[in-house]
C-alpha cells in the first residue's frame, strides 16, 4: 500500500502486538460470522418460521453486503484513514450483531445481517493495511501470518461455537457473542493503532462504478435464490440482467480515471484464473456447510453441538491444509497445489454421494477431511496467485479482489446448493409420498408444507400437528418420503460441487508453470 504517511518513528513492540490483536479481533468477527450461522439455521427456521429462501438469505445478506463492498471500504480507507474506517466498521458490526439477536422476524433478520456486512467490509480490507504501516517490513510477513491464523481458528471454531450456544442459550446467543469482541478490538485500535492514509486522496471515487457492481451481483444472487418453483426463464433473465450490468461496469472501468478495480490486473493469466478458482473454491466449501448442516441435525437428528463436533474434522484440516498449501505454492508455484486442492475437493464430493439418510458418522468424516485439506489449498494457492501476481501499486486492490472472490463464492455456494435442493424436494416430494402410500389427503398437507422438507426436516408428521390424523405406520411413511425427496436434492448438488471442481483442476492447469515471487514482499 504505497503512498501511506509514515509516521517518523516505528511504532514500539507493544504498540505492534495490541494493534495486531486489534485488527485480528476485527476479522475474528468477520470470520466466525461465516461459519456460526450454518449450525444456528434448522433452530432459526422453528423459531422465526423461515423457508429456505429465507435461510439461504440469512446467509447470504451478510455475504452479498460483504462481498460487493469490500473495494469499496478499501477505497474509503485509503481515503479517510483506515483506523478510522476500521473503528467505524467495529462498531457498525457489534451494533447489527445486536440487532441480530433481537430480531423478531426473519425479514428483519436478514436486514441486520446485511447490516453486519456492510460494516465488516468497512473493517476487513483496512486490517492489512493497518498492519502494513505498523510492521516493518521484515516483520510484516509474519503478521500477516498471525492474522490469517486467527481468521482461520475463528472459521474453524464457528461451528463448535454455535453449536454450543445454541443448545445451552439460543440462537441469538450467536449474535451477541460479537459485541464484547467488538468492544475489544475498538478500543484497542483507538488506543494503539497508527491512522494512516494515501498519500494523494485527491482523485475521485467512482460511485456510479462501485453502485453498478452491487446491483450486477445482487441480481445474479437474487435471481437464483428466488428461482425455486418458478418457470426457467424466471432465472435466467435475472443472469442475463447481471451479465448486462457487468458489461456496464468494465464499460464504466475502461472509461473511469481512477478505476475502482483496474482492469489491467486481469491481463496476468494466474491473477484471471486465481479469482475464479477462489470462487468456486468457496462455492464448494459454503456449499457443503450449508446442505450438510441440515443434513446432520435435521435427518441424522444431531443436535447444533453434535453437528459443530462432526464438522471439526473439515474445519481442523483446513487450518492444517492451509500451510501445507503454502509450502507447496512457495516450492511448485501455485499451478500444481490448486490442482491438487480442486481435485481433493471432488474426490470428497464423490464420496459424499454415497450417503443415505442413515449413513453412519464414519462414512462421513473421511470426505470431510479430504474437503478441508483440498480447500486449505485452495485458499492459500488462489491467494498467492492473485496478490503475489499483481504490480506492487495495485496490491491492496488484489487484496479487495482475493476476499471479494472468496465472499462472492460463499454467497454462490449457499444459494446455488439451497436452490437445487429446494427444486428436487419440489418436484420429487409427491412422488415420494405417492410410493410410500400416503393418504392423499395427507399428502397434500405435507406437501403445502415442504419447506420442512427442503430443510431436510424429515418428521413431519410431528411438525405439522398431523397427530390426531396420522397413525405410526403413516408417519413413519412421511418420514421416509421426505428424507427421499431430500436426499435426493443433496445427491444432485454433489454431483455439481464435484463437476464444477474437476473443471476447476482443469482450469488451474492454465497458470504458468514458472514458479511466482510474492509481489512486494
Amino acid at each position: 500500500m504505497d503512498g501511506i504517511e509514515a509516521a517518523g518513528v516505528s511504532p514500539s513492540r507493544r504498540k505492534q502486538r495490541l494493534t495486531l490483536v486489534a485488527v485480528s479481533l476485527g476479522v475474528v468477527m468477520v470470520s466466525l460470522d461465516g461459519t456460526v450461522v450454518h449450525i444456528a439455521n434448522p433452530t432459526i427456521a422453528r423459531d422465526l418460521g423461515s423457508s429456505m429462501t429465507g435461510l439461504q438469505w440469512v446467509t447470504n445478506g451478510y455475504l452479498l453486503a460483504l462481498a460487493v463492498t469490500l473495494i469499496v471500504g478499501g477505497k474509503l480507507g485509503d481515503r479517510f484513514g483506515r483506523r478510522r474506517l476500521f473503528v467505524i466498521g467495529v462498531a457498525g458490526f457489534a451494533l447489527a450483531s445486536l440487532g441480530c439477536a433481537l430480531s423478531p422476524s426473519t425479514p428483519a433478520l436478514v436486514a441486520f445481517r446485511v447490516l453486519q456486512g456492510l460494516a465488516g467490509a468497512a473493517l476487513v480490507p483496512n486490517t492489512l493495511a493497518i498492519l502494513r504501516s505498523t510492521f516493518p517490513a521484515a516483520e510484516l510477513n509474519r503478521a500477516i501470518g498471525m492474522w490469517g491464523a486467527a481468521s482461520a481458528a475463528a472459521a474453524a471454531a464457528g461451528p463448535i461455537i454455535g453449536g454450543l450456544l445454541v443448545e445451552y442459550l439460543s440462537w441469538p446467543a450467536i449474535f451477541v457473542l460479537n459485541v464484547p469482541i467488538g468492544l475489544a478490538a475498538g478500543a484497542l485500535a483507538v488506543r494503539w493503532a497508527e491512522e494512516s492514509r494515501a498519500a494523494d486522496r485527491a482523485e475521485r471515487f467512482d460511485i456510479v462504478g462501485a453502485g453498478v457492481l452491487a446491483g450486477a451481483l445482487f441480481v445474479l444472487v437474487w435471481a437464483l435464490t428466488s428461482a425455486s418453483g418458478r418457470a426457467w426463464w424466471y432465472w435466467a433473465a435475472g443472469v442475463a440482467a447481471a451479465l448486462v450490468l457487468l458489461a456496464g461496469f468494465v464499460m464504466r472501468q475502461r472509461r473511469f480515471p481512477a478505476p475502482i478495480l483496474p482492469l489491467s490486473l486481469f491481463r496476468s493469466r494466474a491473477l484471471s484464473v486465481g479469482v475464479v478458482l477462489l470462487v468456486t473454491g468457496n462455492v464448494a466449501l459454503y456449499g457443503v456447510l450449508f446442505s450438510i448442516g441440515l443434513y446432520m441435525q435435521n435427518v441424522n437428528g444431531r443436535t447444533p453441538l453434535e453437528t459443530g463436533v462432526r464438522l471439526l474434522p473439515l474445519m481442523a484440516t483446513f487450518m492444517v491444509g492451509s500451510p501445507l498449501g503454502g509450502r507447496l505454492t512457495e516450492r511448485l508455484g501455485s499451478r500444481w497445489p490448486l490442482a491438487l486442492g480442486m481435485a481433493l475437493l471432488a474426490a470428497s464430493f464423490f464420496g459424499l454421494l454415497g450417503l443415505s439418510a442413515d449413513s453412519p458418522y464414519s462414512r462421513q468424516w473421511p470426505w470431510l477431511i479430504l474437503l478441508g485439506l483440498g480447500m486449505g489449498m485452495v485458499v492459500v494457492a488462489g491467494t498467492e496467485a492473485v496478490v503475489g501476481t499483481a504490480p506492487v501499486e495495485h496490491s491492496g486492490v488484489a487484496g479487495g479482489l482475493q476476499t471479494t472472490a472468496n465472499q462472492l463464492g460463499g454467497v454462490l455456494g449457499t444459494t446455488v446448493f439451497g436452490t437445487v435442493i429446494a427444486t428436487i424436494v419440489a418436484r420429487t416430494l409427491p412422488v415420494a409420498l405417492h410410493r410410500a402410500d400416503v393418504p392423499d389427503v395427507i399428502a397434500e398437507q405435507v406437501i403445502i408444507h415442504k419447506g420442512l422438507a427442503e430443510q431436510g426436516i424429515a418428521p413431519l408428521g410431528a411438525q405439522l400437528n398431523l397427530a390426531a390424523q396420522v397413525n405410526d405406520p403413516t408417519a413413519a411413511a412421511i418420514t421416509r418420503a421426505t428424507e427421499s425427496a431430500f436426499m435426493s436434492g443433496m445427491h444432485t448438488v454433489m454431483w455439481i460441487g464435484a463437476g464444477i471442481a474437476l473443471l476447476s483442476a482443469l482450469l488451474a492447469l492454465l497458470i504458468p508453470a514458472r514458479r511466482r515471487g510474492r509481489a512486494g514482499a
